[in-house]
């Protein structure tokens, strides 16, 4: 196996890993920045609590298989040590 494909696979656990939680966080922003646009209200506290719930709350129910996924990558590359 070539180092450029070991690369390749990394990114694409680093993008299962990652892609969740910032499309999700990413998502919330612009939900808040359009409700702060109508109600103009602009608390720049209440964008940043909504992400961090956000990302608390896919790390709890996505967490085990983020792990997981993790886990099965990290033994791939030790196999193929």
């Amino acid at each position: 196996m070539k180092v450029v494909d070991i690369m390749r696979e990394g990114l694409v656990v680093a993008l299962k890993l990652g892609g969740p939680i910032l499309i999700l966080s990413m998502a919330a922003g612009i939900v808040v920045a359009i409700f702060q646009a109508v109600t103009q209200i602009h608390e720049q506290s209440l964008s940043f609590i909504v992400k961090l719930i956000i990302v608390v709350f896919v790390l709890v129910v996505g967490g085990g298989w983020m792990l997981e996924t993790l886990l099965d990558f990290t033994r791939y590359l030790f196999t193929l040590m």
